[in-house]
């Protein structure tokens, strides 16, 4: 019932082309989808076929787990009347909007990278090469959420894309359920009114008005570069698929739907009343259509494909790794001392004329500071100069989220601003060569994270990163990171390096401010498919972020980033640690560790709680023990692991310590981990031991003094502080 779409699509793609549209990206879900692939994208028949019989349209040796043939994307080049056309779209889950912030995210990516963007905003604003075209059902389009954060991101400074054309196919169903039951409105569509976007209602019998609706539509959104919404009334013929029986739930509309003629019918008929075709035409040309399926039918039993197109285009140069070891191994990312200098002098010299902060002043007195004395380096201006030194190579930087210019805990401060006319300065975007943009988004974890996954996709030469307020608000993305961010290599061949920041850390502020729930990450893991640090020093930051541009290959991110530790005295670095020949260490050793031959202990930990324990340890005059912190735990680095266990000849104990509550946090994972490792390092007693807080429904305390009892409970039982104290008094006595 629905047909209709189908020359309406191409109205887009002829008249768009006219407009000065080179590229249009689509966006939708399965309602259709072969139909769309076939008649719009122009993939061969045979091919379709050959997928639906068990086959894959990418070469035997690419790998991966595939997916179901209606969730699949591909890319294409139609031209009508001279002009050329790039189309392409975009692989989805059935989450059925989820696709759309990844689509407007990759037509940002292009737009930026075709210099198509101007002033973003207002009427200097460009937008007119790169087009976004979403295609909903009405129930999704009523009732899914993230259509409103995509909305709300549309005319705002970073995330505008110059206008989206959004198509509905309202069949005026949603699976089973009846729209008077899907939404509080006669029209799905009524979302749009708050950003004020022109709503054309169109009946779906009629394919010349729908047709027409989609030529207004790319008219005005190239002309005035805002949203625009088709609401295409029609049915589903059938049921919601090939087996269902749609009579059971609309018994009364299925009755008129059966009596009803196909679009196609009502249009041949019109045709002929009007004398373009004659009685045969149809018939003939129904005959002529299934012989050709026939065709492809046959060709698809011998079809092979020999061409996979993820490393094409913006992606050319880029690989998977052959050997899944690649991807654990470090590149140098050390910077060379000039440019280190040079950043600190863009980091630390205050424009004339612009009036600063007095508190703000402060911050870069003490980073000059830093650069001075070549020590006591922070997170944040290791942070910065990661941003800035890749920007001076030539790549790209993009960092967004809720309050990123300043930085949640006022950290940050990429973007100073005058305290007498509110102007803004960016120092790092006055850097030569790659651009760097900083961008406070709109209050969305779903919607942004899903647009920066989709500018990634298109931009492996941009450091891509969206930080979450407090980590835990990740919850509210955790679509995209299952379906786009863990998954998307291995269902649909397609590389991605975005880096997520999430802070994370137990300090007493309760359980939505604590834990970026690091355990969910892990779970995640498996096939190399993303990478999972809790770093804890400034330079691994700096050398991780780096490590991510610096590799021939693209894989996600995810990074617990601190809070306390943004101004710890103990978590700072030299300047040397940041020149010459350094690199990401996956594993930090202990600074102040005895020697191999008298460790007894070894403490393994991630992240903010070393650095109690190393205090405690030095407190209580504790020689035995070396503290060893596991900076990335995905992929798990059981080689060099493995290595510095067998040298401690006479290791007794192994410990896991961490923040978290058991049921949380890396113990799940790193447990068996940690136990092969050290049978393969020959420890006597390889079996870990557990340090932290009990299993818990809530990830922390919300009360302080409760939070520091348990806390230095932890610390104490990862040391065994009771046991030692009580060593020594009887020592003493």
């Amino acid at each position: 019932g629905g047909e209709s779409m189908i020359p309406a699509l191409e109205s887009v793609i002829k008249y768009g082309g006219m407009l000065g549209v080179k590229e249009i990206v689509y966006g939708m879900a399965h309602r259709g989808r072969l139909n769309v692939l076939a008649n719009v994208m122009a993939k061969p028949y045979k091919v379709i076929f050959h997928e639906f019989s068990g086959g894959t349209a990418n070469p035997e040796d690419v790998g991966g787990s595939g997916d179901v043939k209606y969730h699949l994307g591909t890319s294409t080049d139609r031209e009508f009347d001279g002009v050329k056309v790039h189309m392409s779209l975009m692989p989805n889950p059935s989450h059925l909007e989820t696709v759309d912030p990844v689509v407007l995210g990759k037509v940002r990516a292009y737009q930026t990278i075709h210099d198509d963007i101007g002033d973003d905003i207002g009427p200097g604003a460009r937008h007119k090469q790169v087009l976004p075209v979403l295609i909903h059902g009405d129930a999704a389009f009523a009732g899914q959420g993230i259509i409103w954060e995509c909305f709300g991101l549309s005319g705002v400074k970073g995330y505008n894309t110059g206008g989206c054309i959004h198509f509905i196919i309202n069949n005026q169903i949603g699976f089973t359920t009846s729209p008077q039951f899907a939404r509080n409105s006669p029209y799905p569509s009524d979302v749009a009114k708050g950003v004020q976007a022109p709503i054309l209602h169109v009946n779906g019998d009629d394919p010349a008005a729908v047709t027409f609706a989609c030529k207004l539509a790319i008219d005005y959104r190239q002309t005035f570069g805002r949203d625009i919404v088709i609401d295409m009334w029609c049915y589903r013929r059938f049921g919601h698929n090939e087996g269902d029986e749609p009579g059971f739930t609309q018994p009364l509309m299925y009755e008129q739907i059966r009596k009803h003629p196909s679009v196609s019918r009502i249009y041949a008929e019109r045709l002929k009343a009007e004398g373009v075709i004659d009685d045969a035409f149809l018939p003939e040309s129904e005959a002529a259509f299934n012989a050709h399926l026939e065709e492809q039918f046959e060709a698809a039993k011998t079809y092979k494909s020999n061409h996979a197109d993820w490393f094409s285009g913006q992606w050319s140069g880029f690989n998977k790794p052959a050997d899944p070891e690649t991807a654990r191994r470090n590149v140098p990312t050390g910077i060379e001392g000039k440019l280190f200098d040079s950043l600190g002098r863009v980091l630390t010299t205050v424009p004339e004329g612009l009036t600063i902060h007095k508190t703000l002043a402060r911050v870069i007195e003490a980073r000059r500071e830093m650069f001075a004395s070549a020590e006591g380096f922070d997170w944040a201006t290791a942070e910065a100069l990661a941003f800035g030194s890749l920007c001076s190579e030539g790549y790209g930087v993009r960092l967004s989220g809720q309050d990123c210019e300043r930085g949640t805990f006022s950290q940050r401060h990429a973007v100073w601003v005058d305290q007498k006319d509110e102007h803004k300065y960016t120092p790092l975007s006055t850097l030569p060569h790659g651009r760097f943009e900083v961008l406070n988004s709109t209050l969305s974890e779903y919607g942004v994270l899903g647009f920066e996954y989709g500018y990634a996709s298109a931009d492996p030469k941009t450091l891509v990163l969206w930080e979450a307020q407090f980590g835990d608000f990740a919850n509210g993305a955790q679509i995209v990171i299952d379906q786009y961010v863990a998954a998307a290599e291995a269902k649909w061949l397609r590389a991605n390096g975005l880096v997520m920041l999430l802070p994370h850390g137990y300090e007493g502020q309760g359980p939505e401010h604590s834990s970026a729930r690091l355990e969910r990450f892990l779970q995640l893991c498996a096939q190399d498919n993303i990478q999972v640090c809790n770093i804890s020093t400034p330079s691994n930051y700096f050398h991780v972020l780096r490590r991510q541009m610096h590799r021939p290959f693209r894989k996600p991110l995810v990074i617990m980033t601190p809070k306390s530790l943004l101004r710890h005295p103990m978590a700072k670095s030299r300047a040397s640690d940041f020149i010459g020949d350094g690199h990401f260490f996956r594993i930090l050793s202990d600074p102040k560790a005895p020697a191999d031959k008298d460790t007894r202990k070894v403490i393994l930990c991630s992240g903010k709680v070393s650095y109690d324990l190393f205090e405690a340890r030095d407190a209580a005059e504790i020689t035995d023990t070396q503290i060893i912190r596991i900076e990335q735990l995905y992929p798990f680095p059981g080689e060099p692991l493995t290595a510095r266990l067998s040298r401690m000849t006479g290791l007794e104990e192994i410990v896991w310590c961490q923040e978290e509550p058991r049921n949380n946090g890396a113990w799940f994972f790193v447990e068996s981990q940690i136990e092969q490792a050290a049978q393969e390092a020959g420890v006597k007693s390889p079996r870990p031991r557990y340090a932290g807080r009990q299993a818990s429904a809530s990830p922390a305390t919300g009360l302080a003094k409760r939070h520091n009892s348990e806390q230095a409970a932890l610390v104490a039982d990862a040391l065994h502080l009771s046991v030692r104290s009580e060593l020594r008094r009887k020592q003493k006595a």
